[in-house]
């Protein structure tokens, strides 16, 4: 197990974290440190505990939105998938449409070519 010392508001604290996550702790302990002192510039020194619990409520707050809209964005992913299934259900039923038409075409061009073929004389060069 890793240790990293992290300052928060001016104290330093030890912590424990899994080998190779030492920066990611440090940055995580530099943005919650940048809350603290977002608080204490507007609320003053107000106690340790209630800055840190301010603090921590703050984060949850952003985490909520980014939860919910997180939300939104997999209920819009899932309905783009929707639709694009059907679209491509869509174009393949239109293509089968295109192919028979394009078969039912062809057989009554046959059947006319035939037809013209037995009335007309046979042309001599």
């Amino acid at each position: 197990m890793a240790q990293v010392t992290v300052m928060i508001d001016g104290k330093a604290y030890r912590m424990a974290c899994e080998e190779g996550q030492e920066d990611h702790l440090t940055e995580l302990a530099d943005r919650f440190d940048r809350y603290v002192g977002h608080l204490k510039g507007q609320f003053g020194e107000i106690g340790d505990l209630r800055i840190t619990v301010m603090a921590g409520i703050m984060i949850m707050d952003e985490l909520s939105e980014m939860t919910r809209k997180l939300g939104l964005i997999e209920a819009e992913v899932t309905s783009l998938k929707s639709n694009r299934d059907g679209a491509l259900e869509t174009q393949q039923r239109n293509e089968q449409q295109v192919v028979s038409a394009l078969g039912e075409l062809a057989s009554r061009l046959d059947g006319l070519t035939a037809k013209l073929n037995g009335r007309m004389p046979a042309q001599v060069n």
